[in-house]
């Protein structure tokens, strides 16, 4: 059966609309773009760099308030001292494997120089997840050039889900994950509102897989799809990123990305102890401009926090199984296979409790 996002195959979670492209692009300004890195030679590598822009090309004179929050710490966010000390974020954001996170990282700086950027100095944000059971991510295949071909390549509109970007490598609750996304659209005092949700999924145990409620982990065993790793258990971990146009400051960024923990837990994420689960919020909506004494900023009340906060939940919750339904099966080293959660069992499986459109 030919790999569908979760809606596609007649699958719905949450009570909220979606943005048109159910996805983190939903939200006006945000890009996304992909680099792969996939060959058997000299080394089997199954790996890539994920940029995600939070406000267009101008972001490295025009910035965005952000905050952050980690789940469990077991995993990698560069620059997240300097976000809860100010609470901004001046370029764009990468992910790919935990090996090349600093190198990504520096391949940031490596763009803000060859583009111009205003800034004399720059602390930007990298995350990782660990793709080393399928590539061999030892062998540090992830250059400046793939990172910064990444960035390039960042757009607006639909966005390719599953095996791209540092998501090409990831497995998620015994079955191949990726890189996943979704949105949400809520209403605060009359006004709408875009929450969207990327994710880097790389964590979990089969048998806590639910899907809008349903076990599916425990009706597709590893005696039907083999397991990715010989001892389950929970195990990698899953970089979140969202973003909105909602006004908020720092603070309220904050709490918005601790909302990522609510959709992880609906669909099986505990923040295990070897787990990284890091995720990050930034609104789009208070420009700070880098040469301005003085900006004028607006925020959401807080009793509208709520709102955002479901929207945040459930894009999350969706965007980690969009990475599972769009993620293909994939063989890395050591003849390794990750198998991809068959989608029709899925289907037969939510049908049966009733939760198929």
């Amino acid at each position: 059966m030919k790999r569908a996002r979760l809606r596609d195959l007649g699958i719905t979670t949450g009570r909220l609309p979606t943005g048109p492209w159910n996805a983190i692009t939903d939200v006006p300004g945000v890009k996304v773009g992909y680099a792969n890195m996939i060959h058997d030679q000299p080394t089997v590598v199954r790996t890539g760099v994920t940029a995600i822009w939070p406000a267009g090309d101008d972001i490295w004179s025009n910035w965005v308030f952000a905050g952050a929050h980690s789940f469990n710490g077991n995993g990698e966010m560069t620059g997240l001292a300097w976000i809860a000390e100010q609470g901004l974020i001046s370029a764009p954001i990468c992910i790919t494997n935990t090996y090349s996170v600093g190198l990504v990282r520096d391949a940031i700086c490596a763009l803000a120089v060859r583009d111009n950027a205003p800034q004399p100095w720059h602390l930007p944000v990298a995350a990782e997840t660990y793709d080393g059971w399928l590539s061999d991510s030892a062998s540090l295949p992830v250059t400046t050039e793939l990172a910064l071909a990444a960035m390039d390549a960042a757009t607006s509109g639909p966005i390719a889900e599953g095996n791209v970007g540092g998501g090409t490598g990831m497995n998620c609750h015994e079955f191949k994950g990726g890189s996943g996304t979704a949105s949400r659209v809520v209403t605060v005092d009359g006004t709408a509102y875009t929450v969207g949700a990327f994710v880097q999924a790389n964590y979990g145990e089969r048998g806590l897989l639910r899907v809008d409620g349903v076990p599916v982990g425990r009706e597709i065993t590893t005696d039907e799809v083999p397991s990715y790793r010989a001892n389950p258990g929970e195990a990698g971990s899953i970089i979140v990123v969202l973003a909105t146009n909602a006004p908020l400051l720092p603070i309220q960024c904050q709490r918005l990305a601790r909302r990522a923990t609510t959709g992880l837990a609906w669909v099986g994420g505990i923040g295990g102890n070897g787990s990284g689960d890091i995720f990050l919020a930034f609104s789009t909506a208070n420009r700070i401009g880098a040469d301005a004494p003085v900006s004028p900023v607006h925020m959401i009340a807080p009793p509208g926090m709520t709102a955002l906060f479901e929207a945040a939940a459930e894009a999350t919750e969706e965007a980690i199984l969009n990475a599972m339904t769009a993620a293909e099966t994939m063989t890395g080293q050591q003849g390794r296979i990750s198998h991809a959660i068959p989608l029709d069992r899925l289907q037969e499986i939510m049908r049966r409790h009733g939760r198929l459109a």
